[in-house]
């Protein structure tokens, strides 16, 4: 009889397990070994543990995967602890959006991917950017003959484990003053390398008044060089130059770029409107992933005050305008993971992927959030992460940027 016994590191015992990738939503026993899922049963027979965790109050995810984050700390103004918006808001994979150009990787790579307990993965900034601030009209970021192809092809090649796609900028600023032309040149490196881009919509940089873009066609516009895969982000935006702008209907363009492949990503940031997102829901148009775009404050060096949104927030807030429970834990889970090429060991329970778990508590309230714009929103659900697992390892996070849903002392 002994022969039969199973042995492992971990055990969450009676968990409410939702797990997209294997369409399950029920009660499940996990078992962890090696740093990876050994078994998932609805329940584990003749097994030894050196580790239980009684999980039956509390909702158990493959690790969310936070797919728009800003980290790259002390070398952008903006940067916020990769750790802080990664393993301690519940999250166990981070993807920076462009925060480092192919001139900056390397510290990147060595301060901030290598350091931290959080899996960090990157977009590369396809614009030219030695030193990184926002806002500086005359820096060139957005200047198509700033961009070195081969350079950010050669960085993305020698670090394919990191490097799992570009960002690049669709906004009047940069349009003002170049047109598309860095699109067109993205569109090139993103083809050569088989990977996606990630195109930030509505207004970022300061524009050119005397060749303001017309808001309506920007995005439009833009997806002329996008192709299935490619993410547009900030698809709740509140701008004039966002996917909705000021219009009550969805575009035909934007179903018809939906059914050829472009995906929609939240990343919630400053600029997420509840009424926007309220039209688009309402006309079937959803995100198919959820990320934070968690950042600090663009003028100050290392400031992470005036971050008041987190990926557990933004869920909760899209649970409260409609958003099906299991539909948006695949957003923060197989969905991004398809993104970055890793669904066999990401954003899955599956036995033999990596043990990467996000432990969360659903807890019934009166809640309220407010958007960009100040409006309120009455919530019955917050989602609360009261643990991690990553790659094995159990980790109680100390919450400290998730200020939209829990009050720290």
């Amino acid at each position: 009889m002994e022969n039969h016994i199973k042995y492992y590191d971990l055990v969450l015992l009676d968990a409410w397990v939702i797990d997209p990738s294997q369409s399950l939503n029920g009660r499940f026993d996990i078992a962890i070994r090696d740093g990876k899922i050994a078994a998932i049963s609805q329940q584990l027979k003749t097994y030894k543990s050196k580790l239980k965790f009684a999980a039956g109050n509390y909702l158990i995810c493959p690790g969310f995967i936070d797919l728009h984050v800003h980290v790259y700390e002390w070398k952008t103004t903006f940067g916020v602890p990769a750790d802080d918006v990664g393993i301690n808001a519940g999250v166990t994979t981070i993807v920076d959006q462009g925060s480092s150009s192919p001139f900056t990787f390397s510290g990147f790579k060595s301060d901030i991917v290598e350091k931290s307990q959080t899996d960090v993965r990157s977009f590369l900034l396809v614009n030219h950017a030695a030193t990184q601030t926002i806002g500086n009209t005359v820096s060139g970021l957005e200047n198509p003959e700033k961009i070195d192809r081969e350079t950010l092809i050669k960085v993305a090649q020698a670090n394919p484990e990191i490097v799992r796609g570009f960002k690049v900028h669709a906004d009047s600023g940069s349009i003002s003053r170049w047109e598309l032309g860095v699109l067109k040149l993205a569109r090139e490196i993103g083809d050569r390398t088989n990977l996606p881009l990630y195109v930030h919509t509505g207004e970022l940089f300061p524009v050119d008044e005397s060749n303001r873009p017309n808001p309506e066609k920007v995005v439009e516009n833009a997806l002329s060089y996008m192709k299935a895969g490619d993410i547009l982000g900030h698809c709740y935006s509140c701008q004039p130059d966002g996917l909705m702008g000021n219009r009550t209907q969805v575009p035909e363009w934007l179903y018809a770029a939906i059914e050829r492949g472009i995906l929609l990503d939240l990343g919630h940031g400053l600029k997420f409107s509840f009424e926007t997102a309220r039209r688009m829901i309402a006309q079937g148009v959803l995100p198919h992933t959820i990320s934070s775009d968690a950042h600090g404050n663009f003028k100050q060096m290392h400031d992470d005050s005036t971050l008041n949104y987190s990926l557990c927030g933004g869920i909760s807030k899209l649970l409260a305008l409609g958003l099906n429970l299991a539909d948006a834990i695949a957003a923060v889970t197989i969905n991004p993971s398809r993104v970055l090429k890793a669904e066999a060991e990401l954003g899955t329970l599956k036995v033999g992927s990596i043990a990467d778990i996000t432990i969360l508590k659903l807890v019934e309230g009166d809640w309220l959030f407010v958007d960009a714009l100040e409006q309120p929103l009455k919530a019955k659900h917050k989602l609360i992460p009261i643990g991690v697992i990553r790659s094995g390892k159990l980790i109680q996070p100390n919450r400290r940027l998730l200020r939209d849903l829990v009050a720290i002392a």
